[in-house]
């Protein structure tokens, strides 16, 4: 939130640096996260200086330009300039030697020393438009005469610098969401440094009724949404531009006039921190208001010009026949102030914060309104909003109060009562406070002592400080003001050392990721949230176990997670969307789903690849990433984990992969990989072959707990390699002959490898060659080619009876 110095300072005699001032705030709980210097107009008018045209003749070379002579007080320059209405005698604004101005982009440059046309040339006569004042580009700008050459523009324009800070407003500081309340914490703060200040506030007892001409009749039908509602008539008023001191106030916080009227509404709030709204009061039928719920799905138009369907519990503010606001949230395109508004009604409220924020949450509304009811906004001073706003409006548009403030408030919002013991918040703080310092820090907070014991205090807390409702929480407000950096540190530490290993899950999560990013993936880290249409058509992820929130910031984040696959994915588009799109990822992370009344998360491991396997250069492969190499990923991790030995594989299909394998140790399934399929990368706009695994890591962790570490000591006999090229059907795999033979040979078979593949128009058709290679070794003896002959013989003929393989040419 930004707040502007100079507007503090209306409230509160201050004198502090925008520094000191900075860390008071901070040191209160309203930390501030910047700070800018900012100027009415953009440089401030900096290095341009009054100056009296004494000499003006044409230039010898050019029928367009002027030589002039220019006195600026402190020495007379010789100008080129190229207005036609340039003419001696007269008081302009001069650009001097080295002055930065800005265009109507915002681009700055410098002025310098030259010659136009053979003409020295030592600085600019300015028109409005150059320095920032706006206006026409039809000449210079001329002042009056009675100015004195050499005065500051920037003095004789009377610019204005502000510093504003920006504020990282928590949600449960409701109290500080206008520059009243900032100033009330600034005055808090001041005074437990021993500053005492007066926050000296606008008064209002200038209000006053003028007739009662226009009264309109207000109903509040949902009282629950709206507590107190308030409003007044003015009539006779002018719209037009906003005076100069108000664009420049609301300009300082980054807000765009629109019109005096509206502004009014927008200066008070951030002022007061109540929203107030003003309605062309010509426009409300029926001369009536009412403060009420629609039927389901009523059209209504906002401001922004987009039709809105409305949701039955959407409080809407409507005249006799139609609605014509969101209540709390945003006004309607046909009921606002507009140049030829001549009367107006004016609103302050009190809206239910639950209900304003479901609304505007359903409608994608995020207005400086809402943002203070949603957050809880002062009941108690709606009315003093209300007559602040119409004296404003009075006096920047003129106007006369045209009826009585009408204040619909059957049930006014207690004030907390808390019980305040000064043994618990000596316990909580650690050091005793002073009691007069503690009664001095309520009564600046506006905090009530009803009653004053010995052993504490009964206090009145007012009701928009919505977060200070128990102990504890004046405790807290008490500390925050008083300074954490004033409580003592005692001599002792009142704690135990003690070194925990970390727990092995930690452990075997860093080793694999080390492994990943040794590998060139990079660790991912997605939203928990994502959008539940994902698995629309999708059987592998049951709709009805998925956990649906009730009431999302988005219909993009409606929905827990099934599975990390979507926002893999989505990271994938973001970077090939930006020209990255050789793509590795790995993420660990938690999916959730919902089975009857139970909520099971479970953390998994994914693998993302795209694009191609080697960065481009010039002696680098431009070979694609493909299944193969996403299988010799997970086979390295299943490695690195101590998990590569009984694992069974089986093809999959799906309609996650078009095709893939399942792995599963001592028969539970552990992790899938493959291909995505081209219906799904099509929804993220993505043209590139992806190939994804999804690893269950909770049953790899639970694998691993009765995992042992064996020490084997290394063979001292050779191992004996047979090659053998076998030709079979294509829907065989490879995964099928490697478990056929290390079944056939338990003893001697170490290790079976494919190391070629051959489909081609010499085979017959539905045929494919593989060559694989069979690794044999006797731990106690060397082996003989009689004996490794007849294991591979044996190892052949179970393939071929259990697959029916045939044996190329040349082989065996």
């Amino acid at each position: 939130m930004k707040v502007s110095y100079n507007w503090i300072k209306k409230y509160l005699n201050v004198d502090l640096s925008a520094e000191d001032c900075a860390k008071v705030l901070t040191d209160t709980g309203l930390e501030v996260e910047g700070i800018q210097e900012i100027e009415s107009v953009k440089g401030g008018l900096k290095g341009l200086l009054v100056g009296e045209v004494l000499t003006c003749e044409q230039h010898p070379n050019a029928d367009r330009l002027r030589k002039t002579t220019v006195d600026v007080g402190a020495e007379v320059l010789d100008i080129v300039c190229g207005a036609p209405n340039v003419a001696a005698g007269q008081k302009v604004v001069v650009a001097t030697i080295g002055t930065v101005l800005y265009d109507d982009k915002g681009e700055a440059f410098k002025i310098k020393k030259g010659k136009i046309r053979g003409e020295a040339s030592h600085g600019m006569i300015c028109g409005s438009d150059e320095i920032g004042l706006g206006g026409a580009h039809d000449g210079i700008m001329v002042l009056d005469t009675d100015v004195q050459a050499g005065t500051l523009a920037s003095a004789y324009f009377k610019i204005e610098t502000d510093t504003v800070f920006e504020i990282g407003l928590t949600p449960n500081r409701s109290d500080a969401m206008g520059h009243l309340g900032v100033a009330l914490d600034l005055k808090a703060g001041l005074a437990a440094q021993g500053q005492s200040l007066k926050l000296t506030k606008p008064s209002v007892d200038a209000f006053a009724v003028d007739h009662t001409n226009l009264s309109l009749n207000i109903e509040v039908e949902d009282q629950e949404a709206c507590p107190r509602y308030a409003g007044v008539t003015l009539t006779d008023v002018e719209v037009k531009e906003s005076p100069e001191w108000l664009i420049t106030k609301l300009k300082a916080l980054g807000l765009t006039p629109v019109n005096n009227v509206v502004d009014v509404t927008n200066y008070v709030l951030h002022e007061t921190g109540n929203p107030l709204h003003a309605f062309d009061a010509d426009k409300i039928k029926g001369n009536k208001v009412v403060v009420k719920t629609l039927a389901k799905d009523t059209k209504f138009t906002t401001l922004d010009e987009q039709e809105r369907k409305l949701h039955k519990d959407d409080l809407m503010i409507c005249n006799a026949e139609e609605p014509m606001c969101i209540a709390g949230v945003f006004g309607g395109l046909h009921s606002g102030v507009t140049q030829e508004t001549k009367s107006i009604f004016l609103e302050a409220a009190y809206f239910n914060p639950v209900s304003v924020r479901k609304t505007a949450k359903r409608h994608a509304l995020n207005t400086d309104a809402s943002f203070r009811f949603e957050r809880t906004v002062n009941p108690n001073t709606v009315i003093w909003a209300l007559k602040r706003a119409a004296l404003l409006i009075q006096e920047v548009a003129g106007g006369l109060v045209s009826s009585e403030i009408t204040d619909s408030y059957p049930k006014p919002i207690e004030h907390f009562k808390v019980d305040f013991s000064y043994a618990k918040c000596d316990h909580l703080i650690g050091e005793a406070i002073d009691r007069v310092t503690i009664k001095s820090i309520l009564a600046n907070l506006e905090i009530e002592v009803l009653e004053e014991q010995e052993d504490g205090l009964k206090l009145s807390v007012p009701p928009y400080r919505a977060d200070v409702k128990r102990e504890v929480d004046v405790i807290e407000e008490i500390l925050r003001i008083y300074g954490y950096n004033n409580i003592g540190m005692t001599g002792r530490i009142n704690a135990s050392l003690s070194i925990v290993p970390k727990p092995d899950t930690h452990k075997i999560q860093e080793q694999i990721s080390d492994l990943l990013s040794s590998n060139g993936f990079h660790e991912a880290m997605c939203n928990s949230l994502t959008k539940g249409s994902h698995t629309d058509g999708l059987d592998s992820f049951k709709k009805e176990s998925q956990v649906l929130l009730m009431n999302p910031l988005s219909q993009d984040l409606n929905a827990m997670r099934q599975t990390l696959l979507f926002g893999g994915l989505e990271s994938l588009a973001y970077n090939i969307n930006r020209k990255v799109s050789d793509v590795m990822l790995y993420e660990f992370g938690k999916t959730y789903n919902r089975y009857g009344d139970d909520f099971v998360e479970e953390r998994r491991l994914a693998l993302w690849t795209t694009g191609k396997k080697q960065e481009e250069n010039w002696n680098a492969s431009k070979a694609k990433v493909d299944f193969f190499q996403m299988r010799g990923f997970v086979e390295k991790l299943l490695h690195k984990l101590g998990l590569n030995k009984g694992v069974s594989l089986s093809k999959i299909q799906s309609d996650v992969f078009s095709e893939g394998l399942c792995y599963k140790i001592r028969k539970k399934k552990v992790l899938e990989t493959g291909m995505v399929r081209k219906s799904i990368l099509k929804s993220f706009g993505i043209k590139h072959e992806v190939f994804y695994t999804d690893i269950n890591w909770d049953l790899v962790l639970e694998l691993l707990k009765n995992q042992k570490t064996n020490y084997k000591e290394v063979s001292k006999f050779p191992a004996v390699r047979r090659d053998l090229a076998l030709l079979m059907d294509k829907q065989v795999a490879f995964a099928e002959l490697e478990s056929v033979a290390l079944r056939s040979d338990k003893n001697l078979l170490k290790e079976v490898k494919l190391f070629d593949v051959y489909e081609g128009d010499k085979l017959a058709e539905g045929k494919k060659s593989y060559a694989l290679s069979f690794v044999f070794r006797d731990e106690t003896k060397t082996l003989t080619d009689k004996v490794v002959d007849k294991a591979i013989l044996k190892i052949f003929k179970s393939l071929e009876h259990q697959l029916q393989v045939e044996l190329r040419e040349g082989t065996l």
